[in-house]
């Protein structure tokens, strides 16, 4: 009996240490900011851009969500695909909104040459 309580304990507090685990976003990423426009567009840096099929977009709890729910002016870190299409986006934090680029993430690669 004391065995099984101390499993069960052990197994609620396994899903809090998930959620502390810090984001893995890829270096390369590029920084800038980004508005939806209309269904499969959106705007980084004031240019237009489409979105890649099946497109992740990950807010600031890691959390997927809808293009349209992404709120207008978000900082983000975006990779693009092999087409130039965006296909992975995280919302910044504040906290990582603040903390200085990488050379190869300038985001001023002219994404959005469509």
């Amino acid at each position: 009996m004391r065995f099984s309580g101390a499993l069960l304990i052990c197994l609620c507090l396994l899903p809090a240490g998930a959620h502390a685990q810090a984001r893995n976003i890829p270096e390369q990423a590029k920084a800038g900011a980004i508005t939806h426009l209309q269904d499969m567009i959106v705007a980084i840096n004031g240019v237009a851009v489409r979105l890649a099929p099946g497109v992740q977009i990950r807010d600031q709890s890691n959390l997927l969500i809808v293009p349209t729910a992404v709120p207008p002016g978000s900082q983000v870190k975006y990779m693009l695909d092999q087409e130039g299409l965006v296909r992975q986006v995280w919302i910044l934090t504040p906290e990582e909104a603040q903390q200085p680029a990488t050379s190869s993430a300038t985001g001023n690669d002219g994404a959005g040459t469509q």
